[in-house]
């Protein structure tokens, strides 16, 4: 017998998220049957997983076997067979890590930062603003650095004062990167 007679594409689950939703039923169902624990989402949760699963952020690169695994450990976590919004806050935070191929970060231990919740845009320019910050003595020479064409076109100069305020959006100051 031939082998490799036909060749058929299967998209992952990814390009089939039809899919998900039916497969979380089978995944809570399953869970059921091998521990005896009935697990059900609490109607916030389920919608809040759902809509993150079905996102394009969700990169499901180990297909079923992923979505099972998450399935599993949420249910595993549940307390009183009840799924909360926070247990899926926790799995989706830990799936987006997993999925970012998470590398050491100028933000990583930094309060009130969750890089795996910024946009890459916002996450690599914070980071680099992070690092000269880090190395810079001053506020003001850190700003001169970040800001060392724009501010040739400007009559008066505040370097440090537009960095503070980009810090602020962040929730951070100068003293915390400086500590």
């Amino acid at each position: 017998a031939r082998i490799n007679l036909w060749t058929f594409e299967l998209p992952g689950l990814r390009q089939r998220q039809e899919d998900i939703e039916p497969n979380l039923d089978y995944e809570l169902e399953r869970h059921a049957a091998l521990t005896g624990d009935s697990v059900r989402f609490n109607t916030e949760a389920r919608r809040a997983w759902l809509s993150f699963a079905t996102s394009p952020q969700a990169a499901w690169r180990g297909n079923f076997r992923e979505l099972s695994a998450s399935v599993t450990r949420m249910a595993t976590l549940a307390d009183n067979g009840r799924i909360t919004v926070e247990t899926v806050d926790d799995e989706i935070a830990r799936l987006r890590y997993s999925w970012n191929d998470h590398r050491p970060s100028a933000l990583d231990g930094l309060p009130g930062i969750d890089a795996t919740a910024l946009d890459l845009f916002d996450r690599m320019q914070l980071e680099n603003v992070v690092a000269v910050c880090r190395q810079a003595k001053t506020l003001s020479d850190a700003g001169r650095q970040l800001f060392n064409v724009s501010r040739q076109g400007k009559a008066t100069v505040n370097d440090a004062d537009r960095l503070r305020k980009y810090l602020a959006r962040f929730g951070l100051t100068w003293d915390v990167l400086q500590n």
